[in-house]
């Protein structure tokens, strides 16, 4: 039995992991670290399937396991990001409070439940079904139907790093607003699941002429980070769904 078969599958792994690690972190409300293993684990999600690729060793088994992976670390975890910071929309005593009873978690006199942060646990849920989409659908091999999980899990997580990092006021209250989250959850979850087709970050080679709308929408996101930062992830996701509508003749 070759271990070579088995590298991929290690590094899909890995993904988990790091997603499981960023899980705990967000339950406990600390984003900015649950955050970094989320990125540890997307560029983990990255190079399993490049690996798989090169050695030549892409099995039905790993694209089962690439997916409930990708729940976790790009599913589960916006999604309770999202309810942490619904959560703090609530009106009332101090809703993060319960927690504190954690220790005691059969006896249930001291727990508190609101219905609206529960509205961020639809993020898995689309996720879910997203990714259950995708492995079913083999017109996706040069482009995506719908949001890649990855690309909404980073649209979710630039709202707690906006708030720790850009100390903008205006930017702050609309991300702590109710309505804006209730309103940003159900559209990544329209996103995630629309027959809108995207254009994937694969070259075949490295000419312009064939990849001008990648170059293109690689230049303007790095500007924009630059500039704007973690508020420029939010830009960067419409300008990515607005260039494959423009280029969509070429997306197939």
């Amino acid at each position: 039995m070759s271990f070579k078969r088995h590298i991929p599958n290690i590094v899909t792994l890995l993904n988990l992991f790091s997603g499981c690690i960023a899980l705990i972190f967000a339950v406990h409300g600390n984003f900015v670290v649950a955050a970094m293993f989320v990125f540890l684990g997307i560029f983990f999600d990255f190079f399993d399937g490049l690996l798989a690729r090169k050695l030549n060793v892409q099995s039905p088994l790993g694209i089962q396991l690439d997916s409930l992976a990708d729940l976790v670390t790009s599913g589960v975890v916006p999604g309770v990001i999202m309810f942490k910071l619904l959560s703090l929309t609530v009106d009332g005593p101090d809703y993060a409070s319960y927690s504190e009873s954690w220790n005691s978690i059969f006896h249930w006199q001291n727990f508190k439940l609101s219905l609206v942060p529960l509205i961020g646990l639809f993020i898995p849920l689309a996720s879910a079904y997203r990714l259950a989409k995708f492995n079913l659908d083999e017109d996706q091999q040069t482009y995506f139907k719908g949001l890649p999980v990855p690309a909404n899990t980073l649209l979710i997580l630039a709202l707690p790093l906006i708030l720790e990092y850009q100390n903008n006021d205006v930017m702050n209250s609309i991300i702590i607003n109710k309505w804006f989250l209730i309103g940003l959850t159900f559209l990544s979850c329209y996103l995630l699941n629309s027959k809108i087709k995207l254009f994937a970050l694969k070259f075949k080679d490295w000419s312009f002429k064939n990849n001008a709308i990648r170059y293109v929408f690689l230049i303007i996101s790095l500007v924009a980070l630059i500039v704007l930062q973690f508020a420029a992830v939010p830009i960067i996701i419409i300008l990515y769904i607005i260039l494959s509508i423009i280029d969509r003749k070429n997306i197939h």
